[in-house]
């Protein structure tokens, strides 16, 4: 599990969860609600703001507040805290993703990119506009394939975790949602993007 998430302070997701669960097990409803939304709010802005422009990333940002603060009392432990509140974040930028007036846009604003951490994908790299160019690069992915990326390279969930995000509520959404299926379909995109990038002149 990631050792560290930066949001007023350091807390580690062990930390966090002990502290929610402890507020939860004394029935304190508000308690733990407040404290996870506290830590976690930059966190899950950052994460949504991979897949949104700025105020509609604001907007998802509301929405997992809103559905954290009624569902977590119901919370039950059957994955980490880090999972659940990733798939939260993960259904509310869906939601603002199928709006219908932006049902068919998938592009970011022009500083997006390089708010995107680029994967490694091999020790060639140049160093000189590495980062741009693999973030450029990233961004001209789906949205389905920069999250998973997200969630994998940069927030480095495992993959049960991973699949726990990104699993629908129809049968088909979850065999694809699989950390199996997960697993192959990273590999393919860590070969597609490496491919982009000896293309782009990135690889040595």
């Amino acid at each position: 599990m990631a050792n560290a998430m930066r949001n007023g302070g350091v807390l580690s997701w062990d930390e966090l969860e002990r502290g929610v669960r402890a507020h939860l097990e004394r029935r304190e409803w508000d308690a733990a609600a407040t404290l996870a939304i506290g830590k976690l709010g930059h966190t899950m802005l950052s994460y949504v703001s991979t897949m949104l422009a700025e105020e509609d990333a604001q907007d998802a940002l509301s929405i997992f507040r809103e559905t954290l603060w009624k569902a977590l009392p119901r919370f039950r432990w059957e994955c980490s805290l880090r999972a659940w509140a990733y798939r939260l974040a993960h259904h509310a930028a869906t939601r603002i993703l199928r709006r219908p007036h932006r049902r068919y846009e998938e592009h970011l604003p022009s500083s997006a990119p390089f708010r995107l951490a680029a994967p490694s994908l091999a020790s060639g790299l140049r160093f000189s506009g590495r980062h741009e160019g693999l973030a450029l690069l990233r961004a001209s992915l789906s949205i389905e394939d920069r999250e998973l990326l997200t969630l994998r390279v940069d927030r480095e969930l495992e993959w049960d975790e991973v699949a726990v995000v990104l699993t629908g509520d129809d049968p088909a959404a979850r065999a694809q949602s699989s950390p199996m299926a997960l697993r192959k379909r990273y590999e393919r995109l860590t070969r597609k993007l490496e491919r982009m990038a000896r293309e782009q002149g990135l690889l040595d």
